[in-house]
């Protein structure tokens, strides 16, 4: 028997008797990220990053200089693994400041979720120069489009393999680990309470995007179904969806139709066509 499948047999016989505290037990596992090691082929970047510590125990990588780029990466992610496009935007002239969200990295907490991962976005912004976009993978890219109702100002945003709605990744997450009916609605009632927002109200149907970007997405997303990217390309008027045929969840951040995406929504930004 598997790890997953005895956790499954577990929640499923508990959740009728407890719900409440197998809820609870989920909520901190779906909070509490693992810190996963680079990859050999992130290395060679990782060895050229600044790092640099802002208020509030952020820590963020940094490459190259001129206009500054703010990225966000995903659940249990690393900034490296935007290499290719790191390297892309180094090469085109741009500042590149790649934050490690709170519970990950070296970045402060134990624990994660969007609206930390907001916030910090929103930290890393006010001490930055004017931020010529920001981009955001998997719950990072969900991140940014809530920091954008909050205040976060960029002349673009792009959004790379992100959910549309908080609570369908709540749902997947408490089917997949097999809560019954009593105990997945008390996991989403917690984790709720946790982040001090309804996850209804996390859903980009009810946001107002009124900046540029990019919305880029895998057909093959395991993770996170494609359907998510059209949902957000319906409600942001001023975006344009591009879906690739192959990518998953990870190797799309690669692919080199993302990589001409970015610098070309950047090249077209107003304040790029004003100089």
């Amino acid at each position: 028997m598997t790890t997953l499948n005895w956790i499954r047999g577990v929640n499923r016989t508990l959740g009728h008797l407890a719900p409440q505290q197998v809820a609870a037990r989920m909520r901190l596992a779906f909070m509490r990220p693992h810190t996963r090691p680079p990859h050999d082929w992130e290395l060679p970047l990782l060895a050229r990053a600044e790092r640099v510590t802002l208020r509030f125990g952020l820590s963020v990588l940094r490459w190259g200089q001129g206009p500054t780029v703010l990225l966000m990466h995903g659940w249990e992610g690393r900034p490296t693994q935007f290499a290719a496009l790191i390297e892309a935007l180094v090469q085109a002239g741009y500042s590149v400041v790649a934050l490690e969200g709170p519970g990950h990295g070296r970045s402060r907490g134990s624990q994660a979720h969007v609206v930390l991962f907001a916030h910090a976005l929103l930290e890393a912004a006010a001490q930055l120069p004017p931020l010529r976009a920001v981009i955001g993978h998997s719950m990072g890219g969900a991140a940014a489009l809530l920091a954008s109702q909050w205040g976060l100002k960029a002349e673009v945003l792009v959004s790379v393999s992100a959910p549309a709605r908080i609570l369908g990744m709540l749902r997947n997450f408490a089917a997949h680990v097999g809560l019954p009916a009593r105990a997945r609605s008390a996991f989403i009632r917690q984790v709720e309470h946790t982040v001090g927002i309804a996850a209804a109200q996390l859903d980009v149907s009810r946001y107002q995007l009124e900046m540029p970007g990019l919305i880029v997405h895998a057909d093959n997303d395991p993770l996170v179904p494609v359907a998510e990217a059209h949902a957000i390309h319906k409600a942001w008027f001023g975006s344009r969806l591009l879906v690739l045929p192959q990518g998953g969840h990870q190797r799309v951040l690669a692919d080199p139709q993302l990589l001409d995406g970015v610098l070309g929504l950047l090249s077209h930004s107003p304040a790029r066509q004003s100089a």
